[in-house]
């Protein structure tokens, strides 16, 4: 289901700029009120999980396709030491020490 975002409106119509997000079904109408006071949902541009998305791009960066592509990776593990991930070329570990 999608995840909308309302604005609240003053007693004019006009939006307030207090934004709030609601999961609804895309089937469900449109929120007028919620709690106790007037909204309107805002238009938004929907996120597509197409080639150049955010969702595709962490697939692609995951430990795993690292590793069978042939990347090394590591990620901090301490203040000043490193811990490799992903890959077999490379040394384990990389601390400021060595």
């Amino acid at each position: 289901m999608p995840i909308y975002i309302y604005e609240y409106l003053d007693d004019k119509g006009e939006g307030t700029g207090e934004h709030f997000e609601i999961v609804q079904k895309m089937s469900e109408d449109a929120l007028t009120e919620h709690e106790g006071r007037k909204v309107h949902r805002v238009p938004t541009v929907p996120n597509i999980a197409g080639k150049w998305s955010d969702m595709k791009g962490k697939s692609q960066l995951s430990n795993e396709n690292l590793d069978r592509l042939g990347f090394t990776k590591y990620e901090k593990r301490g203040d000043g030491y490193m811990e490799r991930v992903a890959g077999k070329e490379g040394p384990k570990s990389i601390s400021l020490d060595d």
